[in-house]
């Protein structure tokens, strides 16, 4: 596709960085609890340990990727780590064990790559979710470049996440994003991000399996790999945004970022309209954290106009 996005790839667009942020604020709240019952399913915005309708450090640290790429292309890793750290330093309401003792050491004055490999390397089985939640802008910058998507997905997780897994997932998702973008399918962008991205033999397994599973077979934990079937399983087992968003944000347990994840991709495959109003009326978030600009549903859709043109404005 030549030129800018047409009108109908800006609205999934759209509909992706406003999906991906209530996704967040909806599962907030059933952050660290038990799964909800089939006929007491929350559908509303509800108070956690901020109040309804807050995005979390899921969004946060999206944004913040987001204005890396506005400031830098290819991707900067030094200034995504510099902003990361920053970020971390606000002391924001939540941000995760992996991913504070990275930015920590960053804070400190030691190199990305230094940092997020000494704590690899002193917790080798770490594989969580942090890099994933916040991958969707990558997407939206290189919806028709393949390569560079594939480069900048992984480069942004090793920032905090090297373990290959976490990389694998941010350029499976983000991979699935570009082609619902561009009009695929849920079931055809799910099956041609199967064939194009390189997921270990066992983690490949799972995410087949998914759309298979039932909703008590998801631990939805914060490991990478609950977080993909979580998220898949909610889009190829539902037919609208809405029902997708809802049914992963109520498994419960790590339910903030797995919704997010699920309404990032339900938002490319549906568009901003798809997206149940009262939830946009509702969405809203400092950014920067502890300033006093508050992000709503409006910001977020500039945000995808913005992104998704970028490399059309360069060329």
């Amino acid at each position: 596709m030549n030129g800018l996005p047409d009108a109908a790839l800006l609205d999934r667009a759209r509909g992706c960085a406003v999906g991906a942020a209530v996704g967040d604020a909806l599962g907030m709240p059933l952050e660290f609890k038990p799964p909800r019952p089939l006929h007491d399913l929350v559908r509303e915005m509800l108070p956690g340990r901020i109040p309804a309708g807050s995005f979390t450090d899921d969004t946060e640290m999206a944004l913040a990727l987001a204005e890396s790429l506005i400031a830098h292309r290819p991707l900067d890793p030094d200034d995504l780590a510099r902003r990361f750290a920053a970020w971390a330093e606000t002391n924001p309401p939540d941000i995760g064990v992996h991913t504070r003792r990275v930015l920590s050491r960053v804070a400190r004055g030691v190199p990305w790559r230094a940092a997020a490999s000494a704590v690899q390397a002193a917790h080798p089985n770490s594989a969580g979710n942090g890099s994933l939640m916040r991958c969707w802008p990558v997407a939206l910058v290189y919806w028709r470049q393949p390569e560079a998507l594939r480069a900048a997905s992984s480069l942004q997780s090793d920032v905090t996440h090297p373990h290959p897994d976490c990389a694998a997932a941010c350029v499976f998702v983000n991979t699935m994003i570009a082609d619902l973008l561009c009009g695929a399918a849920p079931r055809v962008a799910f099956e041609r991000a199967l064939a194009s991205t390189g997921l270990a033999d066992d983690f490949r397994a799972v995410i087949e399996a998914a759309p298979e599973r039932t909703r008590n077979d998801l631990a939805n934990s914060g490991w990478v790999r609950h977080t993909l079937e979580s998220a898949i399983w909610g889009l190829l087992t539902t037919a609208s945004f809405e029902e997708a968003v809802v049914q992963v944000a109520n498994l419960g347990d790590d339910a903030d970022t797995a919704a997010s994840v699920t309404g990032a991709l339900a938002g490319a495959a549906y568009g901003l309209d798809a997206i149940p109003a009262r939830w946009r009326d509702a969405l809203h978030g400092a950014w920067p954290v502890g300033s006093d600009t508050i992000w709503s549903a409006a910001d977020f859709v500039r945000l995808a106009d913005r992104l998704v043109t970028l490399e059309s404005a360069a060329t």
